[in-house]
This record gives structure tokens, C-alpha cells and sequence, in this order.
């Protein structure tokens, strides 16, 4: 089957076919040659996306191994650069390239011209404060374009970016941007959330007092409370200048990406200018089709990857459609009308999301101008077979609903689907291009049709160059290189079908060893949670070091008006699954515990249940609800 015309992978196949004389009848051919011929493929994307390296590389890859690899030795570029200035011949200066809509202030349209203009003139205010290659500049600043325009500011330069979203206590910032000893803060003083003005002038000072590097602090005017004693944005970017972007080597850090922190301190993780630059050309343009001209709104924090890869949509010539404030305000609806007024070609969310506005009625294609729409793309955790079923229910086949799976360790998507794959009910539609993934058993060997650790056999541009004060490499190593010599584990417990489509079962830190079978937590979610008396849940096993079965604990929340029946649980876990999967004890709790990306906590609890201390496991502030953690210590006693 021919790559579909009019999408950016049938034109990167006709361009490999008329400039490289390669032929591919299906995706998984091109995807075999993407991770088979390294060098081959990542020049070709290079080319293809038309990369500016103001020095070209001496080389694709030296030295392919991992740790270690070496990507485009000698060349040199600027994220930045594409970024502000667009793919080369695209655009113009009066194109839409961010649409902003925010419940604390009036929505924003920025041309590219403003900002070019913005961009520049953030840089030269930076520079004024002293800002250099490697410097860090942090932000403590929700999902609105200032925040954009510092950030390519601060890379135009070759200075290292890191943000946290303000809903953060000033605890888990601190555990963060300590790590990176930073030389320059953007903050606001607080924000609206749905209808409730929150200020955060405390949590800013805070940061102040705990963060000795600092030699400037900039205030983004924005929601309650003003930043005492700061330069004012206005005057950051008060003197005009022309655009300019510094050249760094490929390797040049770019910025940082903190890990969750929830299993201990957040992993202060390191990625490239050049690094992502060619995969989000990649990721973006072969599997999201991103073209220039298109619109993307994801509803994410500035704490979450899922940012800087919405960002990346600038670097292909489409625009952002920048949403903040609380997603579920007023009603489940304004995503959906955002998106409508806004054109949006892409959509992404959460299986929370989409499962909830399946189950309370939402019809977005039928309510809203959609016509706009191509894709709805999904990550954070699995979508249930019904999520699936909705999506082609409500939009048909005109929309491609793209599951996908990555990380914040990669900066971008692992496993996924794409144009020219099919879409399989319950399941991702299989490997990504350029990313060498399989399952291993314990012993190292590829298990097909089972379930295994997810690894990546072969290098990848946008791993992380190194983890910030990582100096001997060891808790990179630890991360990611300690189980399988020379291959990277992920943390994911997957399956993988004979043809090729992914099951991804929850982490495998998290999975459920009982009585020497290893089950995945996400399999119990997708049938718990379609219960109508259960919004949420989360399983734990506790382990008998006697080698018995040891402990199987299901916590529920009941819906609004609802108890949950036990015995129905038990036996709906039964039929759908198997008699492993059946809990010892069911418990009803408040909220299960999630991060502010959403992810549950299922570790963290299990380390309570077993003694540990609430404050040594998870940084409350870090969570959505701080005091979710607190039922599991009841439990525990």
C-alpha cells in the first residue's frame, strides 16, 4: 500500500525514491531501513526537513553505541533559529503562528513578525542581564507566549532552559532548578484557574531565597499578584533589535526536563539543540503530519515534555494554540470550542480526557465546527478499546486518532501510529520511525505475543546528552543501561503483536509479580474504570518474601452517588481477565494519587502501604491533590 498522498511521509517517501533510490511498499519496510541503516535514514530527515547546520557535520554517527553515540559531529545550528524563522521558503511574516487562550487574561493572536520581533528583543534584553552560552535560565510561568518568546530567547543564545508551571509549590520547583544552578528567573505573580484568582507572589519568594545563583528575576505580568523587586518584562523586551541566533555544536544543551520526582529526586535530564531538533522534524512530520499552515493545541503545563514538543510545531511552519488555566472549566466542552475557533488540525489529550467526555455525553463533532480537524492525538497512558470506539464514532474516518507512548526521556514518542499505519482498537499502531524498540524477557532475549521489558536496541538523536551533575555518568547509566548492557530499558511493561502493534501495560516498576506471573496495572484500569459506579482507581501488589502470592489491594473512587459492589469488581475482573487479577481487598478512597501530568502513583503508594514515609516517596506539591498520598498511610498502619 502506497503512503497516503497529501501527508508529509508519502512526500519523504517519494523524495527517498527520486534522491536516495529507495522504494518502500509499506510502513514496516521503511521502518525496518529507518532502524537498520542509522546514518542513512537520520541524513535523509536532516535533508528532507531541510536542517540549517551553519557548519556542516564530518559525519551522520560516530561511535553507535549507548551510552556514548556521537550525532552529526561537527555541524553546528540553532533550535531557535527554525523555530522563530520557519521551515526555509515557508511562511510569511504575517502568518498566524500562536493563538493563545487563557482564563486569566483576554486571547492573543501573535503574527510571526511579532514574534521575530519578540524573540529579538528578549534576547537582547538577556543579554543585558548578563545571559551567556550556558547559562541557565529558568521560568516559573504557565503555557502563554511570553513564556514561548524566553525560551527561544534564552536558545538563541546557547543558554540552557528549564520550566516549572506555577500550580507547583515552591518546594518541587526548588528540588528542580537547585539542581541547575540558575542565573536568571521569569515568573508571574500568580493566575486564574477556571474562575479562581491564585496568587503566587509567596512561592516566587520563595524561590528566590532558596536559589543563590540567581542574579536576576524578571516578572511576566500575569493574573493576582505582581513580582516585587524584578525587571519588568516590559522592560526585558523594551529595546528593539534584530533577530540574530548564535550557532552551538549539535551537542549543545538545550534545555533540561525534570522526571516526575515521585520515585525519588527529579532526574535533571539534558537534551540538544541538534538532538531535537531532527526528531521533532521527524516525530512532527512523519507521524503527525505536521505541515506548515497547521494548528496544534495540546493542553499541557510548562512542567510536562509534552510542551517543548508542542513548541516544536513552529519548527514545520504551523502554529500554537496556547491554552491555560483549568481544562475542565467551564465545562468539558471548551477544549472542543477552543478548537473549533481556532481551527485546530491537531488535537491533543489524554485518554482521561476523551473516556470522560465519552461518559458524560460530549459530542464535539456533532457541537462544534470541526472541519478543521485531521488528527486526535492521545498519550500519557493507555486508551481503552471504548476510547477507540468513541473517537470513530463521534468523528468517522476523516480524523486519525494517533495513540502514542514515549517519554520525557527522549523528548518525543517511542511507539506509535501514523498516516500509513492502521488503526488497532485497544492497542498503538506500532514501532516509530528511527526508534529501535522490541520487549525483552529477564534473560535478554526479544519475546513477540508476551509481555516484556520495552527497550531501544540502537541510539537515538534526542537521548539525553547527559543528567545535569551527572559527572561520571553513573545515574544515567543506572537509568537506563544496568539491566541490558549496551541497550536502553525504558521502565515501560509492553507486548508486542506479531504485526507489529504495542500493548502497553503500565511501568514495569509498577507491574504485579504474583505468584511468579507478571501483570500489567493498566489491563485492571480498563476494566475497573468503564464500571459506572468507579471514576478512578489504582492496584497494588505487596509482595510475600516467602515467595507466596502475597497481597493483591484494588483502591477505588466511587463515582457521585455511588458505593461500589465488591463482589461486582471481583467478578467483572474475573470474566474480563483471569482469577489472578481478582483483589484480595478492595478499599475505597478520596482520589487516587497523579502527578500534574497525570500519572498515578502506583510505587509511591505501594512504598507507604510497606512503611515508608509519605515525605520521602513524593513531593506533595508535585501532585494534583497533596493530600492524596494521606489515605494509603492509614492503610499502611
Amino acid at each position: 500500500m502506497a503512503a497516503p498522498a497529501g501527508t508529509v511521509i508519502g512526500r519523504f517517501v517519494d523524495w527517498l525514491a527520486r534522491e536516495r533510490g529507495l522504494a518502500f511498499d509499506d510502513y514496516d519496510a521503511l521502518q525496518r531501513w529507518s532502524v537498520t541503516d542509522l546514518d542513512g535514514f537520520w541524513s535523509a530527515v536532516a535533508a528532507f526537513f531541510a536542517v540549517r547546520f551553519h557548519d556542516a557535520p564530518r559525519a551522520v554517527l560516530e561511535n553507535p553505541v549507548m551510552p556514548g553515540a556521537v550525532w552529526f559531529p561537527g555541524a553546528t545550528l540553532n533550535y531557535a533559529e527554525r523555530a522563530v524563522e520557519g521551515p526555509p521558503g515557508v511562511g510569511a511574516a504575517d502568518d498566524t503562528v500562536i493563538l493563545a487562550y487563557s482564563q486569566t487574561r483576554d486571547e492573543q493572536t501573535w503574527t510571526r513578525a511579532e514574534l521575530r520581533d519578540a524573540v529579538a528583543r528578549a534576547r537582547a534584553g538577556l543579554q543585558r542581564l548578563g545571559v551567556r552560552a550556558g547559562d541557565r535560565v529558568v521560568a516559573y510561568a504557565p503555557n502563554i507566549p511570553e513564556t514561548v518568546v524566553a525560551h527561544l530567547a534564552a536558545a538563541s543564545l546557547g543558554a540552557v532552559w528549564a520550566s516549572c508551571a506555577p500550580e507547583f509549590g515552591a518546594r518541587s520547583v526548588v528540588d528542580r532548578f537547585a539542581q541547575i544552578e540558575p542565573t536568571v528567573l521569569l515568573a508571574v505573580g500568580g493566575y486564574v484557574y477556571g474562575d479562581k484568582p491564585v496568587d503566587r507572589t509567596s512561592e516566587v519568594a520563595a524561590l528566590r531565597a532558596a536559589l543563590p545563583t540567581l542574579r536576576h528575576v524578571v516578572g511576566i505580568p500575569y493574573g493576582p499578584g505582581t513580582v516585587p523587586d524584578a525587571t519588568p518584562w516590559s522592560e526585558l523586551v523594551g529595546t528593539a533589535a534584530e533577530p540574530a541566533y548564535d550557532p552551538v555544536p549539535f551537542d549543545h544543551p538545550l534545555m533540561v526536563l525534570f522526571s516526575s520526582g515521585t520515585t525519588g529526586p527529579p532526574k535533571a535530564i539534558v537534551h540538544g539543540h541538534g538532538g531535537i531538533t531532527v526528531e521533532h522534524l521527524k516525530n512532527h512530520g512523519l507521524a503527525w503530519d505536521v505541515q506548515p499552515g497547521d494548528r496544534l493545541l495540546w493542553f499541557t503545563t510548562t512542567a510536562w515534555m509534552m510542551w517543548n514538543a508542542l513548541l516544536s510545531g513552529l519548527i514545520h511552519g504551523a502554529a500554537l494554540i496556547l491554552v491555560d488555566g483549568n481544562p475542565l472549566h467551564p465545562d468539558l466542552a471548551w477544549q472542543w470550542r477552543l478548537a473549533a475557533q481556532a481551527r485546530a488540525t491537531h488535537f491533543g489529550t489524554s485518554p482521561a480526557f476523551l473516556m470522560t467526555c465519552r461518559s458524560e455525553g460530549v459530542h464535539p463533532a456533532r457541537d462544534h465546527d470541526l472541519a478543521a480537524l485531521r488528527q486526535i492525538c492521545v498519550a500519557g497512558s493507555p486508551l481503552p478499546p471504548e476510547g477507540y470506539r468513541w473517537v470513530a464514532a463521534e468523528f468517522g474516518p476523516a480524523v486519525l486518532l494517533l495513540v502514542g507512548s514515549g517519554g520525557t526521556d527522549v523528548c518525543s514518542g517511542i511507539v506509535q501510529g501514523g498516516p500509513w499505519q492502521d488503526v488497532v482498537e485497544g492497542e498503538i499502531s506500532g514501532r516509530e520511525l528511527g526508534v529501535d524498540t522490541a520487549a525483552f524477557d529477564e534473560a535478554g532475549n526479544e519475546v513477540v505475543g508476551e509481555r516484556g521489558e520495552l527497550v531501544i536496541r540502537s541510539p537515538m538523536p534526542s537521548m539525553p546528552l547527559f543528567f545535569w551533575g551527572d559527572d561520571d555518568g553513573s545515574r544515567r547509566h543506572a537509568a537506563y543501561f544496568d539491566t541490558y548492557p549496551g541497550i536502553w530499558r525504558h521502565g515501560d511493561w509492553v507486548r508486542f503483536s506479531p504485526t507489529g502493534s504495542v500493548v502497553v501495560s503500565g511501568r514495569s516498576d509498577a507491574t504485579l509479580n504474583r505468584g511468579g506471573v507478571r501483570l500489567g496495572t493498566a489491563e485492571f484500569y480498563a476494566v475497573v474504570e468503564e464500571m459506572p459506579e468507579v471514576t478512578d482507581s489504582l492496584v497494588v501488589h505487596l509482595e510475600d518474601p516467602g515467595g507466596g502470592p502475597g497481597e493483591l489491594l484494588l483502591f477505588v473512587v466511587p463515582a457521585a452517588g455511588h458505593t461500589v459492589d465488591e463482589a461486582r469488581v471481583r467478578a467483572e475482573l474475573r470474566a474480563a481477565l483471569s482469577p489472578r487479577h481478582v483483589p484480595d481487598r478492595i478499599h475505597a478512597i478520596a482520589a487516587v494519587p497523579r502527578t500534574r501530568t497525570g500519572k498515578k502513583l502506583e510505587v509511591p503508594a505501594k512504598r507507604i502501604l510497606l512503611g515508608a514515609d509519605p515525605d520521602a516517596v513524593a513531593s506533595r506539591d508535585s501532585l494534583v491533590d497533596p493530600d492524596a498520598l494521606t489515605a494509603f498511610v492509614g492503610f499502611a498502619r
